[in-house]
């Protein structure tokens, strides 16, 4: 059954995405805060399937910790679901994400149009100073910004190594860390075809304050409240 319930919502999401993903070319002369809403209506159309044909729900924890500004998320990272859902549970954001995702047909175009951060990883430090010159930019403008510092989706119970980025560009641009950990990756396996009916988690921590400090304690603060967070979910 579960084979069938995850045939049956990829197809539907894919007959979904390329009709979605022309209407928003066309719109790509709006304002990037419009044209962000416009894009996300199609995460939570997934996020809906999601919930009715795969039976995976969710739930929030501390969403009382969110920063009135805009701030940077950085959060676990364990399969596609976090991307998409990400975009209907906080503030609207700006994320990082390897250049080579936008030239993937449709689907790439709609990244492009989310004003996303796209950086050359194997660019080194300059990476480094993509990420702050892009993501000063987008907290300028409004944008949040949502850094996996892992830099890759990693399984339950398993920790990558956290990556000075995200840590990085909120030192640089004067903003809190807004620590994330979830669970997603026990229903949303990472690249597996069969999902798994069940609820997800998402805690989110107090916000880690970067005024005056070095990139890399915020980090390791970061780190240690995401990862103490994950041996309870």
């Amino acid at each position: 059954m579960a084979w069938l319930r995850s045939l049956v919502f990829l197809l539907v999401k894919s007959l979904l995405t390329i009709p979605f993903s022309l209407l928003v070319v066309v719109c790509f002369a709006l304002p990037p805060l419009p044209r962000w809403r416009l894009i996300a209506l199609w995460g939570r159309m997934v996020i809906w399937l999601a919930r009715v044909v795969l039976g995976i729900r969710h739930r929030v924890e501390g969403a009382e910790h969110l920063p009135a500004g805009p701030a940077v998320i950085m959060a676990k990272h364990q399969s596609a679901w976090e991307t998409i859902a990400f975009q209907q549970i906080f503030p609207p954001q700006s994320f990082v994400l390897k250049k080579n995702l936008l030239h993937i047909p449709f689907f790439g175009w709609g990244l492009a149009l989310f004003s996303p951060i796209a950086i050359d990883r194997a660019a080194g430090r300059e990476a480094l100073r993509q990420i702050e010159a892009q993501g000063r930019q987008r907290l300028a403008t409004g944008f949040w910004v949502l850094i996996f510092p892992e830099g890759t989706r990693v399984a339950p119970g398993e920790t990558g190594k956290y990556q000075i980025g995200g840590a990085w560009l909120a030192s640089k641009a004067g903003v809190p860390v807004v620590p994330v950990a979830h669970n997603a990756g026990r229903c949303w396996p990472k690249n597996a075809f069969v999902k798994h009916a069940g609820e997800i988690v998402v805690r989110v921590g107090p916000p880690i304050e970067t005024t005056g400090r070095k990139a890399t304690d915020v980090l390791a603060d970061t780190e240690r409240w995401i990862e103490t967070a994950m041996r309870d979910l």
